[in-house]
């Protein structure tokens, strides 16, 4: 998730500042011992260096995939530094018998990857099975189903990331965990609970990217060595097979440095400045970046553009609202000047990234702060900043897994010794302190990853503001003449052609020059793959696969370009808005004023991580009932949980706009399959 939001209502200051003097004892759920062994974890030395230590086991039962001969294994990598870090790892096999291997990274700065593997693009879902029970079932588009999948919690601290375990109490309201566990009474006994986190300490976790970056390479460097038979190369002749990297949000950012920074490694592996026999090269085939906040002076004047003119007609501010914010970003000492000075100094005083120069951290973050205000002219539109189409407090896509990660023998099952948190904001704060986000160079980042023949996807769902489409396109425009020779000239001529899904529904529209390309995804949000999960997967597949993202057949990379509308025109009416659930493990994104209502006046109640004002409010229902579109006929003869569509004509226009079912997950018991909306 792009950004971690607070409310700013004076019933919420008042709610945060009764939250924040809770001290009460609520149910505990304390870890007990993070001795490896006593958590049933095999340990290993990597053998190319014995200073990463590898920790992993099968997580049995917790997660259904498609086969059951799909190997799954959860773990950690101790990398060395200066505190302890303990980077958390959860690998699904693919459905089928393949050489590739994609790694998944969620964005926030401080948000777990585990968000993206339970809501869109993982093996499964979580789904409630009665009170205090769950179940998980298998996702039809999951991106297991083209790739094998590796997701990685970072940085350090952030999911299952830790570096010491520490007992705490976590308040759900604010998202603060305090330390040594508190004790006290008068708020209500559900907003708060103990249980056993990292340390919190600032000093012991990434506060740039270029140092995530890095500690993310000895991850892999570790897990690759453990796991030899999932090295691309391995199994394969040929020897330029590589891994793909995707990363969603502030993957953005993430993406390009750790790209470079694996690039960067490689050839001082090849300089001989890396032993060659203690490491291994990371070489990279695609990255794709899904609604990615890649570049603040590129994207931030589409901020007011968006909310004033976008595809689904909504007005957010009127269009005098966005020329003031417009020329307020121009402005002399505004925001563009403030991110052409960040960069010019972090390039001259910090190069590599470290964030440890005092000077150069209060230039950037000075210039996050101002440009944030342009970004905040969305604010009180009353509406998610991840989908046009939500309330602010945002019900999708659903946090069940949220509740099902804290159970404790879905935990001793993973094996970790820290309770689940989805977003650290400590590991946010570190970023903002440090005006990461702002410190730029990404466009020439992937221009020279596209040079060196890297597939650059930059995909994004078209109802999001945060990280919006329009910006997006912009990031693409601006990479191809970065680029420079065939890039700069073709990428642009190229038009939009339409991204045939199947045989009746067209996804969105994708421009598409050799490795280049830009997609926008119809009626999605944010997360891609949660909202429009059959399209996410068939544009991975094809990015992955190095074919056409429009139809998935072969083409010459050298050569190929898409052709059509030389803008992405298409209009659309938003759907209607859904009502809030406070799932009270996510309450800043979820719940909403009647929710914090609830909280200052001691009333309501929780049932399986959701607040209901009453117990009469919870009405469970079996989630295996078909969708009321689909066929009567057996699932399990006509459900094919593998493959990828190639298209070799395009449907009807009378019924290429309207979109399929959001997918189907299924619950998979001997030979039936169920199939269930989501």
């Amino acid at each position: 998730m792009a950004a971690l939001r607070l409310y700013s209502s004076l019933l919420y200051i008042r709610f945060l500042l009764l939250a924040s003097s809770f001290v009460s004892i609520s149910s505990a759920q304390f870890i007990p011992g993070s001795d490896a062994k006593a958590r049933n974890l095999t340990v290993v030395h990597s053998p190319a260096n014995r200073d990463v230590t590898v920790s992993y086991k099968t997580p049995d039962n917790v997660c259904s995939t498609a086969f059951d001969s799909q190997k799954q294994y959860t773990g950690w990598v101790s990398v060395p530094g200066d505190y302890p870090t303990n980077l958390f790892f959860w690998f699904v096999e693919a459905r089928e018998r393949t050489d590739s291997l994609t790694i998944w990274l969620n964005g926030g700065p401080g948000s777990s990857s585990l968000y993206g593997f339970f809501t869109g693009n993982g093996p499964c879902e979580v789904v409630e099975k009665g009170l205090d029970e769950y179940e998980t079932l298998v996702r039809e588009w999951g991106w297991d189903r083209a790739s094998n999948m590796l997701f990685i919690d970072q940085p350090n601290q952030v999911g299952f990331a830790y570096d010491t375990p520490t007992n705490g109490t976590i308040n759900f309201a604010t998202g603060e965990v305090e330390e040594p566990p508190q004790a006290n009474t008068g708020f209500p006994e559900w907003i708060s609970r103990n249980g056993t986190f990292s340390s919190n300490n600032g000093d012991h976790t990434a506060n740039t990217t270029e140092t995530a970056a890095m500690a993310v390479w000895h991850m892999v460097q570790g897990f690759l060595t453990t796991f030899p038979q999932y090295q691309p190369s391995s199994r394969s002749r040929n020897s330029s097979l590589g891994i793909n990297l995707f990363a969603e949000s502030y993957g953005g950012r993430y993406g390009p440095v750790f790209a470079e920074t694996f690039v960067e490694q490689n050839a001082r592996r090849e300089s001989g400045e890396l032993p060659r026999n203690s490491t291994i090269d990371v070489h990279l085939s695609s990255l794709g970046i899904i609604n990615g906040c890649v570049d603040m002076e590129t994207q931030v004047p589409y901020y007011p553009i968006f909310a004033s003119d976008n595809t689904y007609g909504y007005e957010a501010i009127s269009s005098s609202d966005a020329n003031f914010y417009l020329d307020k970003f121009a402005a002399e000492d505004g925001c563009r000047d403030l991110l052409q000075r960040c960069a010019t100094d972090a390039s001259v005083g910090d190069p590599e990234g470290e964030g440890d120069e005092d000077t150069i951290n209060d230039v950037c973050s000075k210039a996050g702060t101002s440009c944030n205000e342009i970004q905040g002219v969305y604010d009180s539109a009353g509406r998610g900043v991840y989908d046009l189409a939500a309330p602010s407090a945002d019900p999708f896509p659903p946090m069940t897994f949220l509740e099902y990660l804290n159970q404790a023998s879905v935990q001793r099952a993973i094996g970790t010794p820290i309770n689940y948190t989805m977003n650290n904001f400590n590991v946010s704060n570190e970023f903002t302190q440090t005006g990461d986000q702002a410190r730029g160079g990404n466009i020439p980042r992937l221009a020279a990853l596209l040079n060196q023949g890297v597939r650059i996807a930059l995909i994004y769902g078209d109802r999001d503001y945060i990280c919006n489409w329009l910006g997006g396109e912009a990031v693409s425009q601006s990479l191809a003449k970065e680029a420079g020779s065939e890039y700069s000239l073709r990428f642009p001529d190229a038009g939009y052609a339409p991204i045939i899904v199947n045989d009746s529904y067209i996804g969105g529209v994708v421009r598409q020059f050799g490795n280049l390309s830009f997609s926008r995804v119809y009626q999605a949000g944010h997360a891609v793959a949660a909202y429009q999960p059959e399209t996410a997967f068939q544009v991975f597949a094809r990015v992955i696969m190095g074919t056409s993202v429009s139809t998935g057949m072969d083409i010459d990379p050298v050569t190929y370009n898409t052709t059509g509308d030389a803008n992405a025109t298409h209009t659309d009416d938003l759907p209607k808005q859904s009502s809030p659930t406070c799932y009270i493990r996510s309450f800043q994104g979820t719940c909403d004023r009647d929710a914090e209502h609830l909280v200052v006046d001691d009333k309501g109640v929780i049932i399986n991580g959701i607040l209901y004002a009453s117990k009469e409010d919870w009405s469970f229902k079996a989630e295996t009932t078909e969708e009321p579109t689909s066929s009567t006929t057996d699932p399990s003869e006509t459900t094919d949980m593998t493959g990828v569509y190639t298209a070799t004509e395009t449907p009807d226009a009378a019924a290429a706009w309207n979109p399929p079912n959001s997918g189907l997950v299924v619950a998979i018991a001997g030979m039936m399959v169920l199939q269930v909306a989501i």
